[in-house]
């Protein structure tokens, strides 16, 4: 079997798929039970506030759900995939800085913490990853070789890298089933990545993030029933910048991927520092799907277009080369400074940028 030209024979199929429906099965399971959780502890569930989608009470444990059903699912990889002995220690950071979100999620889920405390413990799980190994040490040339990146610039750039993932998933997650949906298609795209470039015990991490987003997207669809959280939103980031890092740098496909996504967060948040609010500061439908849907496009379509636009991206992401990948980028980053310039030029027009109603959330949306 050929993905992007390259020969996949060899691959345990049947492990692999094995691994995807306990994957799949586990975060469907836990996602039931974590909603009955929340139901009957009014601490967790998330009333809708001035500038949400969200219509009905709903509990916000979903992200436990999906983190707990990750780790168990890594876990009986580990019966089924031997490791090297280097990958042990970047695991070890993902595991271990995927368990610290917990106790600072409920503590956010519960109390709507603002936007300070979260940037310090987001920086500490991050530091987490990158003293277990995890960081951007070098980047592949796209025309040929490797780039070293000395360690007095890799770790301030990692650390922005898992920063800049953590908050994009934590802005893209504001309609139902958008950022479990986004964030599967680019955990498949790179476990294919990985397993273009045979390494097979890395594809798994990326095939376990994919099955439990999937198995949490039923409950989360359309008028759901539970939704994330900060518990999920933040894992989701960290497990995706993991990713985009472990066993070889991968950042380019997960910046490919997640193109629609964190040109929408560039965008949010320089409209919102531009009018003068702080960028966190939600309740004024800038997020993109905020303005499909007053345009009258149905959520479910909006939803879907949403994704097609990343599954494109992704598949872009595996069969371009790389020089074809830096055009692609460049083409991106002139989108991306003229839309900021854009919003700019609407901003001073008068009545633009304001916040919707004087009850808007404090929370990094």
């Amino acid at each position: 079997m050929l993905v992007g030209g390259v020969s996949t024979d060899g691959v345990p199929w049947p492990s692999l798929v094995s691994l995807f429906a306990l994957a799949v099965l586990l975060s469907a399971a836990l996602t039931f039970l974590a909603r009955q959780i929340g139901l009957r502890r009014p601490a967790f569930v998330d009333h809708p506030r001035p500038g949400e989608l969200q219509r009905s009470p709903t509990p916000r444990t979903g992200g436990y759900a999906v983190l707990l059903a990750f780790l168990l699912t890594v876990a009986v990889s580990l019966l089924l995939f031997p490791r090297y002995g280097d990958e042990y220690p970047r695991l070890l950071g993902l595991v271990i800085g995927g368990a610290l979100i917990s106790p600072f999620a409920v503590l956010d889920d519960t109390r709507r913490l603002r936007p300070l405390p979260q940037f310090g413990w987001q920086m500490v799980v991050a530091m987490v990853a990158i003293l277990c190994g995890t960081t951007l040490s070098s980047i592949a040339s796209p025309f040929g070789g490797v780039i070293s990146i000395p360690w007095v610039l890799a770790v301030p750039i990692t650390l922005i890298w898992f920063l800049g993932m953590i908050n994009t998933l934590n802005f893209l997650d504001t309609m139902d089933g958008l950022a479990a949906g986004i964030s599967s298609i680019a955990a498949a795209v790179l476990c294919l990545r990985a397993l273009m470039q045979g390494q097979i015990t890395i594809a798994v991490l990326g095939l376990a993030l994919a099955g439990v987003c999937l198995g949490f997207l039923p409950h989360n669809l359309s008028r759901s029933k539970i939704i994330l959280g900060t518990s999920g939103s933040m894992f989701l980031g960290y497990a995706l910048a993991t990713l985009g890092i472990i066993g070889g740098a991968k950042a380019a496909t997960t910046l490919m991927v997640l193109a629609v996504p964190i040109l929408d967060t560039a965008l949010v948040i320089a409209r919102r520092m531009l009018s003068g609010r702080s960028p966190f500061k939600g309740g004024d439908s800038a997020h993109l799907p905020h303005q499909l849907l007053l345009m009258g496009v149905p959520q479910t379509v909006v939803l879907g277009l949403l994704c097609s636009l990343c599954i494109i991206l992704g598949l872009m992401s595996l069969l371009l080369t790389p020089v074809q990948k830096l055009v692609a980028f460049a083409v991106l980053a002139a989108a991306l400074v003229a839309a900021v310039g854009w919003v700019a030029w609407s901003i001073r027009r008068p009545g633009e940028g304001k916040p919707r109603s004087p009850g808007a959330s404090t929370a990094p949306r």
